[in-house]
């Protein structure tokens, strides 16, 4: 069967259904709505309560809007089955949402056989058995992409898997894990307030859309499990020291009234920072795990030599240390936030699809 037009004219050999318009699902479409999305036919799109979808295409230009007027209730059956009627040669389910329900569902779609591509780390970065249900599930023939679940737009699981693929490892990891805690950090001296940088970041959509999961630490454990099963070590969440900052009356309660109280996190940090400068050091955003399995994120002194204390804006540093660069580890670094870096890192994946059978199956989630 031909694959239908998408909107356009133009043939789309992969069908996506996009789950999530927040910042990044937005950016994503307008990525999509670019030549660099020629390829691609969106025919379904969700948020958490409304959806549409047209086995022959929607315009990914105005998707958004559409859903905003047009969108019906919420029904994975209608969405998948215009992923079905398509006649598209990958049929792919997008989540750029954060929703761990969401996140629940993505073994069984690829053990149904379709695709899934994933800034939602939630799945990767779950229990052993549910990871290792994914990894099940990939084995089948569907793809796995989550490169835009560690370091948005940067090729931290692409270089750690061809490490490994090639007989090398990381045996240690350290870095700046988070664009938002970078961007925090990097500004803050102490001469405004931190909850004012914080609701900045927040209305910049560097944070989370729960600011409190970057703050935690819970985010960034995330990113480590991810990367350290990468790398072949059954991390698990509960396996990582978790140093949070935010004080027990912020831990619950909506996000706008913990932004409304976040200067209870004034004196807090402002005393951890104070610490850091009487030992000449700086404060920074820290996740490590080290030759004996020992994973830690939280506020670190560094010193001011340290690399993280040089990054710069939403800079991310991911320093590999591995049986082949044990003198001198392997760094990655640039900018780990923001929706449209992160939008790409998902377009990239979904390219991917369009590879001949062996590169495609390379590109599976093969930790």
């Amino acid at each position: 069967m031909n694959a239908p037009l998408r909107s356009g004219g133009e043939r789309g050999d992969i069908a996506v259904v996009l789950l999530g318009v927040g910042g990044v699902g937005r950016a994503l479409l307008r990525l999509l709505a670019s030549q660099a999305g020629a390829c691609v036919r969106l025919v379904g799109i969700a948020d958490s309560r409304r959806q549409l979808a047209d086995a022959a295409g929607l315009s990914a230009k105005i998707a958004a809007a559409r859903l905003a007027q047009d969108g019906t209730g919420r029904d994975d059956r209608a969405l998948l089955d215009a992923l079905d009627l398509g006649g598209a040669a990958r049929r792919v389910i997008v989540d750029a949402t954060a929703s761990g329900a969401v996140a629940s569902r993505h073994a069984a779609w690829l053990a149904a056989g379709y695709d899934v591509v994933t800034a939602n780390k939630s799945a990767a970065a779950g229990s052993l058995r549910d990871w290792r249900a994914l990894r099940r599930a990939c084995v089948r023939g569907a793809i796995y992409g989550d490169a835009a679940t560690v370091g948005a737009g940067l090729p931290v699981l692409a270089t750690v898997r061809r490490l490994r693929a090639c007989g090398d490892a990381p045996v240690a990891i350290e870095g700046v894990f988070s664009g938002s805690l970078s961007w925090l950090f990097n500004r803050y001296d102490g001469r405004r307030p931190f909850s004012e940088l914080l609701r900045e970041a927040c209305a910049s959509s560097y944070t989370e859309p729960d600011p409190r999961d970057d703050l935690s630490g819970a985010d960034v454990a995330r990113k480590l499990v991810i990367l350290a099963r990468a790398a072949g070590r059954e991390l698990e969440v509960g396996d990582v020291d978790i140093d949070d900052p935010v004080p027990s009356p912020l831990r619950s309660g909506d996000v706008a009234t913990f932004l409304a109280r976040a200067d209870m996190l004034d004196a807090v940090i402002e005393q951890r920072r104070r610490q850091a400068a009487e030992r000449g050091c700086v404060l920074r955003h820290v996740a490590s795990f080290d030759a004996k399995g020992r994973a830690h994120v939280g506020l670190v002194a560094v010193g001011r030599d340290h690399p993280a204390a040089c990054l710069a804006d939403t800079d991310n540093l991911f320093a590999l240390t591995t049986r082949r660069y044990r003198t001198r580890p392997l760094v990655i670094q640039g900018p780990g936030a923001g929706a449209e870096v992160t939008a790409q890192a998902l377009l990239g994946d979904l390219l991917v699809l369009r590879a001949p059978a062996g590169a495609a199956r390379a590109a599976r989630c093969a930790a």
